[in-house]
């Protein structure tokens, strides 16, 4: 058996930044003094006249961006998730969503993930964040395939787009032929008693999850859920026709995230019972990655676990 290859979504970001700019002249890159964590420190080394570096300063950054998309330039805005999404707030709100102004923001080290940095560091709350403002489009890739195609597609749609990614280096789950496009969700596995929606890193434990329940006579369905906003209203219907319950799975908090998305549209179209898997609602804390997520169920048990729930309901 080949070996899995693992990688981290934050490390595609950067090589695909560096692509970028290789093809066009009119990509701007901005960093919080973070670049060598971001790996917009790639791109840095790559282009240096197109990269500028705004200090431990998001909320400036964010402005600096806007005006930048305002003389043509399409402009990524680097900092961890927590920084991005949290302390320039109001600037992602005001300066670049309400004008609809063409910058991206690449959000890094998001989620429990993000390991010893420990809680203040470790942002799920980001998505609902984002999601509650107009204008707003939500990537959340599962794997490098995927993050470096949305920063592609990213680059090529008009407006505002925050970018999740992560510290966690994690299986390689498509190949150089997966087709990424924005407000798409993607069927993995078909099933007839449970759909499990996930997005980010839970996609690997979503599938691992299917596969156990499969050997236990459950019939699973995994639907990979790579753009939270504007989220797929007709695959979750269709899941939710389909299999009559469905289980969400995300590396954030179960209020305001994918859960909160899958059950705004099940509620208004096809009401079926929604179980949330993710971080219920409190802080993280600091140690080893992958032991923080066991700890916290954000793992192919835990998936198992809300299957089993969600089919109870039915």
């Amino acid at each position: 058996m080949a070996d899995i290859i693992k990688t981290a979504t934050r490390d595609a970001y950067g090589k695909a930044l560096v692509e970028l700019g290789d093809k066009y002249s009119n990509i701007r890159v901005l960093d919080a003094d973070l670049a060598a964590a971001t790996k917009t420190g790639m791109f840095k080394k790559a282009h240096p006249d197109k990269f500028y570096d705004c200090g431990i300063a998001e909320s400036n950054m964010m402005g600096i961006a806007a005006g930048l998309s305002t003389a043509g330039f399409v402009v990524f805005a680097s900092s961890f998730a927590m920084f991005a999404a949290g302390r320039a707030f109001e600037q992602v709100r005001n300066t670049i969503c309400y004008p609809h102004l063409n910058v991206k923001i690449g959000a890094t080290h998001a989620g429990i993930s993000v390991g010893e940095d420990g809680a203040s560091h470790q942002c799920c709350e980001d998505i609902a964040l984002m999601r509650s403002i107009p204008n707003m489009t939500i990537i959340n890739p599962a794997d490098d395939i995927e993050a470096h195609a949305a920063v592609f597609a990213a680059y090529e749609m008009n407006g505002p787009c925050y970018m999740r990614f992560g510290r966690l280096a994690v299986p390689r789950l498509f190949d150089e032929n997966y087709k990424f496009e924005i407000g798409k969700g993607v069927y993995l596995k078909e099933g007839t008693d449970v759909t499990i929606i996930a997005t980010g890193l839970l996609v690997g434990p979503a599938l691992e999850a299917a596969e156990a329940l499969n050997n236990e006579g459950i019939s699973a369905a995994v639907i990979n859920m790579a753009t939270i906003k504007p989220i797929d209203r007709d695959i979750i219907v269709d899941a939710a026709n389909k299999t009559g319950c469905i289980v969400t799975a995300e590396e954030h908090n179960i209020i305001g995230g994918l859960g909160s998305a899958v059950a705004e549209v099940v509620c208004e179209t096809k009401p079926v019972p929604v179980v949330r898997l993710g971080v219920n609602d409190e802080f993280g804390k600091s140690g080893p990655a992958l032991e923080l997520l066991d700890i916290f169920g954000l793992n192919a048990k835990g998936v198992i676990e809300k299957a089993k729930a969600a089919i109870s309901l039915k």
